[in-house]
């Protein structure tokens, strides 16, 4: 398994060095944020199978990175979740807005919104180019915009009132249209972007999107496509739609699977004990017929998972 190891930390009062050895199991918890000893620690980095946490001199706040193939992981307390999100966000935005002139997001709902709270403070509010932003949704379900289930809503009230990305460069859907009209319709913007040179194609002729900012649920769905759904292999439409989606509300439209995998960038935001199974599932090296929507996850560019303790928690467990 790839996350077999048990680690365990040494101290002296001069310094903490993460070491691995064969007894005196850890938590992860307690590897991220162990207890000071002494006033002042030297935190130094662990290197094992990949694996490189950070810290502070003084006050110790660690992460945990992992790279394997085209994924990276970043394991840490949710407060540097954020920090590390935020950061990520705005190089990107830099770079997408100087060479293309714009930049493409994609959000989708859940918890995600929150985590990109460190956007929106200095020094990132005052120097992102904001005007530069066109943003969409993964998935969004077909309710009114005010509705308290409208991804729309949640981002608007959490995230997109506080910024200054221009109104129309902000594409939710028609909420006037039944689920299977409000997907040809946003699938018709898309291809409309695309002839545009707003939104960049990928080597397949699927729309490109800079980033995609994704969640994923216990049961290891992503966007509205879920486990053992006939969506899942959909490789035609950019966007379609759901009437039966196993968690309410039922009518809802979604990216595909090649479109999501076009992307050049995707941040994959997961917290929670309750989803470390699913983690784990995508995680590991193992061979499986009945994959999690997750795991068809593979995109053309960058994918850095971003977890907290507790969505990680099954990594280190023989």
């Amino acid at each position: 398994m790839t996350f077999s190891a048990i680690l365990s930390i040494s101290y002296t009062p001069q310094s903490s060095i993460f070491c691995t050895q064969k007894s005196n199991p850890l938590s992860l918890k307690t590897l991220l944020f162990p207890p000071q000893v002494g006033k002042k620690l030297v935190h130094q980095p662990l290197r094992y199978k990949g694996f490189s946490p950070k810290g502070d001199v003084g006050k110790i706040k660690a992460s945990i990175k992992w790279e394997k193939g085209y994924k990276k992981v970043e394991i840490s307390s949710k407060e540097h979740l954020a920090v590390s999100l935020a950061y990520d966000v705005a190089q990107l935005s830099n770079k997408f807005t100087r060479e293309r002139g714009a930049f493409t997001v994609v959000l989708s709902g859940g918890s995600l919104i929150k985590y990109l709270r460190k956007l929106l403070e200095p020094p990132y509010i005052d120097s992102i180019e904001w005007s530069k932003w066109h943003v969409f949704w993964v998935d969004e379900r077909v309710v009114p915009k005010d509705n308290l289930d409208s991804n729309y809503k949640l981002a608007y009230d959490g995230f997109l009132s506080k910024v200054t990305i221009p109104p129309v460069n902000v594409y939710a859907i028609d909420d006037a249209l039944a689920a299977d009209g409000a997907a040809d319709v946003y699938e018709t913007t898309l291809k409309r972007l695309v002839k545009s040179n707003v939104i960049d194609t990928s080597t397949r002729g699927f729309p490109k999107f800079d980033l995609m900012l994704l969640g994923m649920g216990p049961d290891g769905h992503v966007a509205s496509l879920f486990p053992g759904h006939p969506l899942l292999k959909e490789d035609k439409k950019w966007v379609t739609f759901i009437r039966d989606s196993p968690k309410p509300p039922p009518e809802r439209i979604t990216f595909t699977i090649p479109v999501i995998n076009s992307s050049s960038n995707i941040a994959m935001v997961v917290t929670g004990e309750g989803k470390a199974n699913a983690v784990n599932s995508a995680l590991e090296d193992h061979e499986k017929t009945d994959k999690l929507p997750v795991e068809l996850v593979s995109p053309e560019g960058e994918w850095k998972w971003y977890l907290d303790v507790g969505a990680a928690s099954k990594l280190f467990k023989e």
